[in-house]
């Protein structure tokens, strides 16, 4: 009990200092964004937002949590590793957000990196096979030869690390939903505690939850700053790498789910995201419009709300680990199946009439815009049925000027919406003008100040 007590001082420690450190340094990497035109320009219709905002605020992220975790890194050398790594990843990122890299060289970043953890030792040797039942009612272990070890620890690092980068697309979407995974993986630690020695795992998770949560009033809707690939690439990493070290597999009724079934959400939307680009016969790395959070945007939920939303699964998620890390299956089988019938209903048209493969490879907006359409269309054929059924109640002549004037209903309403579309790329197009006339205008106030 008094162990517990210690590491819960720790806890709440971490939490503070990550919180702090992270909420006082973000401003600054504002103010540095914008002195290094780090700046995010809406300069393609897959981004939501309509003015420039700096994205260089993962600096705060990563001072936050590498602070905190200065505290239990002397208690576990894999974590010193791990925060080594985090600083490569970092940089990693930073690169891309200064000079746009190729897809190809950020993914053989971030394997030789993979690589790196698995050569200091962060590998996954062996899952459990909870089902399985061995000798002495202990469970079965499917251990893996060094090279099959080296692929399964690798695609881990990458899938998790691009997984929780393809998140952030909306405003406070990858910090918030990181923080839930991070704290739903640090309590299944602390429940475990001292018997599987997993509290410096909890303790590094929590560091990496404050850093988190110091960075999200910046981040939330309307966001003042983004995190960049540089603080996404750094959640993403460290969540898988913290993953890998923890002692979980070492439990026999835990086993290798509980970090999959966390980080569920992030690892549908990037499996459903590849499934879709190769039915389109594009490029896996090719960005677009497809997400969970584009498809709750295009319904009409806005930016706060869909980011609740994907919050709320994200937590789900989190509570099925739990339960399963507890040995509560039923418990968990039922929150499983509510939080794939979410996903479903997200993902999923409300009349689904045409095959699987169209389904996936739907554009969100082309899809919304159809029911605009369809709504349009059903609200005047009411409207029409109830005058008619009105006039034959009366005795009138059905073919009046009732008709004519709900046909130019119709007309006034197609037009309405062609002209909003025409304003909105009108907007965009000055939107587009102002910011280029200002950052030529900075440009050449800097230029000035040089001379």
């Amino acid at each position: 009990m008094i162990q517990y007590s210690f590491y819960l001082t720790k806890v709440i420690e971490v939490l503070i200092i990550g919180i702090l450190v992270a909420y006082a340094t973000t401003p600054l990497s504002i103010k540095l964004a914008k002195k290094w035109d780090i700046i995010d320009r809406p300069r393609d219709d897959r981004r939501v937002h309509s003015r420039p905002i700096p994205r260089f605020g993962g600096m705060g992220i990563f001072l936050g949590s590498m602070a905190a975790m200065i505290i239990p890194a002397g208690m576990n050398s894999s974590i010193r590793v791990a925060m080594l790594g985090g600083f490569m990843m970092y940089a990693l990122g930073v690169a891309d957000d200064i000079t746009d890299l190729k897809p190809i060289v950020k993914f053989s970043g971030q394997v030789i990196i993979a690589t790196f953890m698995y050569a200091m030792g962060i590998r996954i040797r062996f899952i459990n096979l909870m089902i399985i039942p061995a000798a002495h009612g202990s469970k079965a272990m499917l251990y893996f030869g060094a090279g099959l070890a080296y692929l399964i620890t690798v695609l881990w690092i990458v899938g998790i690390t691009n997984a929780v980068n393809l998140m952030d697309g909306l405003d406070g979407l990858a910090a918030g939903s990181t923080a839930i995974m991070a704290l739903s993986l640090a309590y299944v630690a602390y429940i475990h505690g001292i018997r599987l020695g997993m509290m410096p795992v909890c303790i590094a998770f929590c560091a990496v939850a404050g850093g988190c949560l110091g960075f999200l009033p910046y981040n939330f809707s309307p966001a003042k700053t983004f995190m960049g690939d540089g603080g996404a690439l750094y959640l993403g990493y460290m969540i898988a790498v913290l993953s890998v070290i923890s002692p979980l597999k070492r439990a026999t009724m835990v086993g290798a789910i509980i970090p999959m079934l966390v980080l569920a959400v992030p690892i549908f939307d990037t499996f459903f995201a590849m499934i879709r680009r190769v039915f389109r016969h594009e490029s896996i790395m090719k960005a677009d419009r497809g997400h969970l959070h584009h498809h709750l945007m295009a319904a009409g939920f806005g930016q706060r709300r869909s980011v609740l939303i994907i919050y709320g699964i994200v937590g789900i998620m989190g509570i099925v680990a739990v339960l399963i890390s507890r040995g509560l299956y039923k418990d968990a089988f039922f929150l499983f199946t509510i939080a794939l019938l979410y996903l479903g209903i997200i993902i999923v048209p409300r009349q689904p009439k045409k095959s699987l493969k169209k389904i996936i490879t739907a554009d969100p907006r082309e899809v919304a815009r159809q029911q605009e359409r369809e709504n349009l269309v059903w609200m005047l054929n009411t409207e029409r049925e109830r005058r008619r059924a009105e006039r034959e109640a009366a005795g009138m002549d059905t073919d009046t000027a009732d008709d004519r004037v709900l046909a130019e209903m119709e007309e006034q309403a197609k037009a309405s919406v062609r002209a909003r579309r025409t304003v909105r790329i009108s907007v965009k197009d000055i939107r587009e003008e102002e910011e280029r006339q200002a950052a030529e205008k900075s440009k050449a106030e800097q230029s000035g100040k040089d001379i």
